[in-house]
């Protein structure tokens, strides 16, 4: 399986691009502005996006997409997403104010979109590959999700505050690498719980919550970062990573164009 990281900051900026993740050719993993780097065919053999909430940073690019690929299609794109968050699609974009309905257009019968809702453990096939949401706690309706590679499973904690059930869940997998977001520095720890967000401290105290009995080693990448905060988080998370009392496992920054083979 072929994890493309197209947007991994938690705002916009020069080089930077809002959450994105392609999964081998078919799968969209979120669809904020890191979408709008693939070429007219690359966006056009993505039938499966799935959502992890509503908030804009992480859905900017679906309805630009399906615009510029509708034409290209002979088949809907399946967008998966919690009910609440469909909800929001149809009722804040898809309304025909801001954005058509593409779930009607060309026909109700033969959308450019269709919605299909999910439920937090549900298991999805979607191109070849299972797919299933896990708890996430944010100020809407979140999930994150955990998709089954071929050396185990690429793991997503989609925008979160502390979250002790996401952390059940995945010491039950047989992960191969998992993504964590940490939006805010340390100074901004207020901000942060108010937005149900984590900092470098409340990460190491999430990344904690790894079962130290499943003696598994999978690397862990940081995403999610405000631009203008990016350099302060990552020093605040090596010195927690890196040295007496640091957390166990060493953590690494995704990068938008990085490419990983799980």
């Amino acid at each position: 399986m072929q994890v493309r990281v197209l947007g991994c900051s938690g705002a916009i900026a020069q080089g930077c691009r809002t959450t994105s993740f392609l999964i081998d050719d078919a799968i969209l993993v979120d669809a904020g502005t890191g979408v709008g780097d693939l070429t007219l065919d690359e966006m056009r053999r993505i039938d499966h996006v799935f959502l992890t909430h509503s908030h804009l940073d992480h859905i900017a690019a679906l309805p630009l997409m399906l615009d510029a690929t509708s034409s290209l299609r002979s088949q809907p794109v399946t967008v998966y997403a919690l009910p609440a968050t469909i909800a929001a699609l149809r009722t804040h974009i898809f309304n025909g104010q801001i954005w058509p309905d593409f779930s009607r257009i060309p026909s109700p019968q033969a959308p450019f979109v269709r919605f299909e809702e999910i439920a937090v453990g549900q298991p999805v096939r979607a191109a070849g590959r299972q797919v299933e949401a896990l708890p996430a706690s944010h100020t809407v309706p979140a999930v994150g999700y955990a998709v089954q590679g071929d050396t185990g499973w690429w793991v997503f904690s989609g925008d979160t505050g502390g979250n002790p059930a996401f952390w059940a869940r995945v010491n039950q997998l047989p992960v191969a690498m998992l993504v964590l977001e940490t939006a805010f520095s340390n100074a901004e720890s207020e901000l942060a719980r108010h937005s149900q967000h984590l900092t470098p401290e409340t990460a190491a105290r999430e990344v904690a919550q790894i079962a130290a009995s499943t003696g598994r080693h999978y690397p862990l990448y940081i995403t999610h970062t405000k631009p203008a905060e990016t350099a302060q988080i990552v020093e605040q998370l090596r010195r927690l990573t890196g040295g007496e009392g640091a957390a166990e496992r060493p953590l690494h920054w995704l990068e938008a164009g990085q490419a990983f083979s799980l």
